[in-house]
């Protein structure tokens, strides 16, 4: 026979944010009357240690076997309340939270009478929820001891570092035929000025002699299924027509009658159909860009090693890991048509600018306008393009402190070129940033503010080969018109392009400005909303090298949890299908965006041949999309059952 309903109901004050608006005690008083309520109490701060013990020692004291804690967003506390709960020796899914903070208190800050009201709804409705709760038992899966790593840039390479570190192995897949990601295209990284490549070429050589990272270039993740602990992942890696017995002579490259612009160096310059970015590129083999190449045969003729095999084709490999990392880097913003970009070759951008000023890059790290080849006289930085505006509303963060670094570095080394900086606001506040700005003050750097709704404007004049830039300083209240040999474009950084289909791929979600989203920003910085996929770098927003580091570090600790465990609790909160009623039309499949159902023909004690929805337990997320699209009320959902939902229905409306 089931037990009687206990519940007891706990109201939070969350200092001010509740109990500022809301009347408590009002609210706690009209709790004691609803059905089975046998305690109703309230605390300041309900999550903090006595007011988890309160809830402790009232589970015991009054035998409650329900329990109802009115405060913050479930997204924030309920974890910690669940645990409390198992804590006080119940199981944790007879446990019941309303939100009376961002619902109630902080909606209708200016209603205290009416936010009271509704308070005593969402507790009521809560209650009658709780009468009709359950306990559910989580299930344990298997773990997978490997990794996949998605992204071969430092977020990535590091992520893979570390993991290995902790005898997990890793498959790290990167996009392009060549590891080092953006990092690889600058000349000299921020705060500790060191060379680009001084920071790469170790982290390269140690992933080439890691016996325990298989690394595939010039990949893509075609499709991912099953769940945490057991991913099942397939990587397409394309042809680089260019195989190991490549001795990077480079006489393919001579005679290869195909140029194109140099994607490496940002079309500074032109590249062969067979390349290396540049020297020191890893894997240090030579490949073929399948789109450019005729297959003229030349490059064959000259290859001595016979390393060339023009009919390679693409390579599929099956893998099964226990958790995912997304380390994708970015896209550098292209403002085609901004400020004369595309246009004039004396406007570029400051990803272009790092390939100038690197050794590696087109002119062997000698500044000079790409138009006349000449050091400039006059250099002009324009933040903020294509960052803080409509179509990104966010701030790149590094940009500022990027443009700092490279104009006293040019200061330095030509102390003869006056340096102008055009800012919307000087947004470089971390360690040893604010110095680059005292430096580049004191190097003569000038500083003139725009405001976003009236920005720079550059022009060209008849027969002169300056570049004229107009802006308007609202703090000197006048005009400005600079004339330059060199415009520089502060770039935003943005999110790859493929990241939406990654995204989907992965049943990964995305955040308004188009990055990856956390699980949440404070409690779960590092996960996504699907369980065992994580977050590294700036695939997750924009970020510095050092925190992209840090934050990989992170995520392959949050990643190797599970697989140290070597099994994962599955959240019991799932969808159930009825057999008898399911007539297998296939609509719940169609709508689960996590794969979890799949309709298939079922089995015994069903005896006419018939098809069924199927739920894969471990992939379901409890979303409800399929309950909601069922014509026949064949799937229900553990926790939010019809008759759970219908008692708060109930309660709402007061009938």
């Amino acid at each position: 026979m089931e037990e009687k309903p206990r519940v007891g109901v706990y109201i939070c004050s969350c200092g001010l944010n509740i109990a500022g608006v809301v009347d408590v005690e009002k609210v706690v008083e009209h709790a004691k009357t609803l059905p089975d309520v046998v305690v109703s109490r309230n605390y300041v701060y309900m999550c903090s240690e006595p007011g988890q013990v309160m809830i402790k020692e009232d589970i015991k004291k009054y035998m409650l076997n329900r329990v109802v804690v009115a405060s913050c967003s479930p997204q924030m506390h309920e974890p910690t309340f669940r645990r409390v709960v198992e804590e006080g020796g119940l199981n944790p899914y007879v446990f019941e939270m309303a939100n009376l903070r961002e619902q109630c208190s902080w909606a209708h800050s200016a209603q205290p009478e009416k936010a009271t009201e509704k308070a005593k709804d969402l507790v009521r409705m809560a209650v009658a929820k709780a009468r009709l709760l359950h306990p559910l038992k989580k299930t344990e899966v298997g773990v997978e001891a490997k990794a996949l790593v998605i992204g071969g840039g430092v977020a990535g390479i590091q992520v893979a570092f570390d993991l290995t570190d902790r005898g997990i192995h890793v498959y790290l897949v990167e996009k392009t035929p060549y590891l080092g990601g953006r990092v690889a295209q600058l000349n000299r990284v921020t705060l500790t000025n060191e060379e680009a490549s001084g920071l790469l070429k170790p982290m390269l050589k140690s992933v080439t002699e890691n016996s325990n990272i298989d690394v595939f270039t010039n990949a893509e993740i075609e499709t991912v299924g099953g769940y945490i602990g057991n991913f099942e992942v397939t990587i397409k890696r394309k042809p680089r027509y260019v195989n190991s017995k490549c001795n990077v002579c480079g006489k393919c490259s001579d005679v290869c009658p195909v140029e194109v612009l140099a994607e490496f160096n940002i079309g500074l310059n032109k590249r062969k159909a067979i390349y290396m970015p540049y020297a020191e590129a890893v894997p240090r083999i030579f490949t073929i860009d399948e789109a450019n190449c005729t297959r003229c045969g030349n490059c064959i003729g000259v290859c001595e090693e016979k390393a060339i095999v023009l009919d390679d084709r693409p390579e599929k490999t099956e893998i099964r890991v226990g958790t995912i990392i997304i380390a994708t880097g970015f896209d550098p913003y292209m403002p085609i048509n901004e400020y004369g970009f595309g246009k004039c070759e004396n406007v570029i951008t400051q990803l272009q600018l790092e390939r100038l000023l690197s050794r590696n890059g087109p002119t062997e790290g000698r500044f000079m306008t790409p138009r006349i080849e000449k050091v400039p006289e006059n250099v002009v930085f324009i933040l903020c393009v294509g960052s803080r505006n409509m179509e990104h509303p966010y701030c790149s963060r590094v940009c500022c402190t990027a443009a700092l670094k490279n104009t006293i570095m040019i200061k330095r080394q030509y102390p003869k070129t006056e340096v102008f900086v055009l800012y919307q606001d000087i947004r470089a506040s971390g360690k040893g940033e604010e110095e680059y700005y005292r430096e580049a003050r004191e190097l003569g750097v000038y500083f003139f503010k725009y405001s976003a709704q009236d920005p720079p404007k550059v022009f060209e004049e008849t027969g002169d080969d300056q570049l004229h830039v107009l802006v308007n300083d609202p703090t000197l209240g006048i005009p400005i018109e600079l004339s330059t040999d060199l415009i520089v474009l502060v770039e935003a950084l943005t999110p790859r392009q493929d990241a939406a289909e990654l995204g989907s791929k992965l049943g990964v979600s995305r955040t308004p400005d188009g990055f990856f989203r956390e699980a949440h920003p404070k409690l779960r910085p590092l996960d996504t909303s699907t369980d065992g996929i994580y977050l590294a770098g700036v695939a997750h927003g924009p970020k510095d090298i050092t925190e992209s580091l840090i934050q990989a570090s992170g995520a392959a600790a949050r990643a190797a949890i599970p697989i140290s465990k070597g099994k994962v609790e599955i959240e019991p909160i799932v969808a159930v299908p009825n057999e008898e009623l399911c007539k297998g039309c296939g609509r719940c499949e169609e709508v689960c965006e996590y794969g979890a159902i799949k309709v298939e023909e079922a089995q015994p004690p069903i005896k006419v041949p018939t098809l069924t929805a199927r739920v894969t337990e471990a992939q379901c997320k409890g979303c409800g999309s399929c309950a909601v699209a069922c014509p026949t009320g064949a799937i229900t959902m553990r926790h939010f059952t019809s008759k759970q939902i219908q008692a708060m229905i109930t309660e709402a409306i007061g009938s």
